[in-house]
């Protein structure tokens, strides 16, 4: 097929028989507008028709027509010219085309089909001025001057150019060979929103869209995004399609019973372009996601349990339903539910299951316990006196201990405090059911009781009792030695701090003589001379021993001096006269003197 001169040539050859239809279009076809051309064989019959032209020819001897070859529209490859130079090729077309069909097959897209295409615009035309350049070769004017490089603008995008350079002197023109480029695709414009939408299941929609209308260039991909309504403006997922020859796709990554806006986004290699308005979908419930397990605030013999709704619902929960060692005890729209009847401390496996309207899930299975009790009953323990200072406290652990048992608490009194206060001397969770006590009181008599304690508080055995063994008293005090008259004491003293057993005597010792033994606390001391010096000392007995205490020394009170006072006198002058004395007999106390004179003494002048 060659259109030149205005005359549309078809050339045919099948076999031996060559048949040749020429069709006359002058410049009809030189208008900027696009022209469709068709060429035709049916049986012997040729035609070639442009617009309203049509021109035909009969051959009875042509055959059929199998082509086993690519097709090369608007010229053939320089490499294999050589092989068809009957043919009287021409310069390679120059011009637009598009929407190539065949009889059998779809239209084809030269701009994604063609390999090797040259001097061909594949999506427009090179100028739209084609009306008045549409002459010869149809070239344009783009540079004249001297320079040896030029830069063209204002072309269209996506579009194959030719160019050759004409060299001119005075002698003459050479030109070069014809060379060709691609302007860059641009961004799509107008792309439409998706056509419709449907759900797959709850996770997941089909879209199904048109293809853009007016995109310059080949789409490379399509991306589907999906956005909340009333969400963010980012998309919760979104999906690249890299075959732009489909026209649906599949979303996934979506949550089930939620409102979407779908959008469609077409690309080329200069960009991408979303779809101003988007199709709204609801995607279907599932079964529910991350069902938690149930909780439970612990009493002894029931249980009140809990649940949340599930972390994913994936619809509306229609229903729940609580199992507690594989069967179902309870089913509703609630979320509480007591357990009674149960044992105390007692181990259950519960699962919750969630439903919507497509389904439910099973949570994990949890295992709860019902509460701790203090233990029913503790047997008192029982004691064993070791020695004076230590006793050894054995006991059993309880028949019924309730839960588990956490420690073991040993609480001791003494007659000391009339066994009114309780002190805490062992508290271990070791667990062990024996324990010696040290460092006690010689002959004291001690309660004990134990304690055993679980998560649900302490029960407390009945007290034993026990007596250490006796020892000789410590630290009996000194005695207190008081005289109200000159010739007696009274005498009193107290308890020894430690009596280490059963005070049987005390013994009061006045000046080393044993002057009282008995159980009294007190002694009256007689027949004294006043003013007289006095050791006393307190000696405490027990089974085991005696102990004695410190010594104190006192004296009685004083009495009037008994006697006579003897003066001597010696007169040394004049008026001077020196006195002396004898102590009386019996002092009785501290002694005073004094000296009594009468008679005339001189008077100071």
């Amino acid at each position: 097929i060659e259109l030149k001169s205005g005359i549309l040539n078809i050339f045919l050859r099948t076999g031996a028989v060559f048949t040749q239809v020429d069709l006359w279009l002058g410049l009809s076809y030189c208008d900027g507008q696009w022209n469709e051309v068709t060429v035709n064989k049916e049986g012997s019959v040729i035609s070639a028709t442009m617009n309203e032209l049509r021109e035909q020819a009969l051959e009875p001897r042509v055959q059929q027509l199998k082509v086993n070859s690519p097709v090369y529209v608007g010229g053939i490859p320089p490499g294999i010219q050589s092989f068809y130079r009957e043919l009287g090729l021409e310069q390679g077309f120059g011009g637009c085309m598009k929407d190539v069909k065949f009889t059998r097959g779809a239209v084809v897209n030269l701009a994604s089909v063609s390999s090797s295409a040259v001097r061909v615009n594949l999506d427009g035309c090179l100028s739209t001025d084609s009306a008045v350049n549409c002459r010869g070769n149809d070239s344009i004017l783009v540079y004249r001057g001297k320079e040896r490089s030029v830069y063209e603008s204002a072309l269209q995008p996506f579009t194959e150019y030719l160019y050759r350079v004409v060299a001119l002197s005075e002698g003459g023109s050479v030109s070069s060979a014809w060379t060709h480029v691609r302007t860059r695709e641009s961004v799509p414009q107008n792309v439409p929103t998706p056509s419709r939408v449907h759900s797959i299941n709850g996770y997941s929609i089909e879209v199904t869209w048109d293809k853009p209308a007016g995109v310059i260039g080949v789409i490379e991909k399509y991306i589907l995004k999906a956005y909340e309504v009333d969400g963010p403006t980012v998309p919760i997922t979104s999906a690249e399609l890299a075959d732009a020859s489909m026209l649906t796709g599949v979303l996934r990554g979506l949550h089930p019973f939620t409102n979407y806006a779908v959008t469609l986004t077409a690309c080329t290699l200069a960009g991408c372009t979303e779809s101003l308005h988007a199709l709204n979908i609801s995607t279907p419930q599932e079964a529910p996601e991350d069902v938690q397990s149930p909780t439970a605030i612990s009493f002894p013999t029931f249980l009140l349990m809990s649940w949340s709704p599930p972390k994913t619902p994936n619809g509306i929960i229609t229903q729940y339903t609580l199992y507690m060692n594989g069967t179902p005890i309870y089913s509703g729209n609630g979320t509480k539910y007591v357990v009674k009847d149960l044992a105390v401390f007692t181990p259950h496996q519960f699962v919750l299951t969630a439903c919507t309207l497509a389904g439910c899930t099973n949570s994990s299975q949890v295992t709860l316990f019902t509460a701790q009790l203090p233990p029913s009953h503790i047997d008192a323990p029982v004691l064993t006196v070791l020695d004076s200072r230590t006793i050894h406290v054995q006991w059993k652990e309880p028949v019924e201990v309730n839960g588990i048992l956490d420690r073991y608490i040993i609480y001791m009194a003494t007659n000391e405090q009339n066994f009114t206060k309780w002190n805490v001397i062992y508290n271990s969770t070791e667990l062990f059911l024996d324990f010696t006590i040290l460092q006690l009181f010689p002959g004291t008599e001690y309660l004990i009781k134990l304690a055993a304690c679980t998560g649900g508080g302490c029960s407390i055995s009945e007290a034993s009792m026990a007596i250490t063994d006796e020892s000789t008293p410590e630290g009996v005090p000194a005695p207190k030695a008081q005289s109200y008259a000159s010739d007696s004491f009274n005498i009193s003293w107290t308890k020894p701090e430690y009596p280490n057993g059963i005070i049987t005597s005390y013994g009061l010792y006045m000046d080393g003589v044993l002057l009282q033994n008995s159980s009294q606390l007190s002694c009256y001391a007689y027949g004294l001379a006043p003013w007289s010096l006095h050791s006393f000392r307190v000696q405490a007995c027990t089974a085991k021993g005696c102990a004695l205490g410190p010594l104190v020394e006192a004296r009685t009170m004083e009495a009037a001096p008994e006697g006579v006072v003897d003066v001597l006198t010696a007169v040394d002058g004049s008026k001077e006269v020196q006195l002396k004395w004898l102590a009386p007999n019996k002092p009785n106390g501290k002694l005073t003197y004094t000296v009594l004179v009468t008679g005339l003494f001189y008077a100071d002048q």
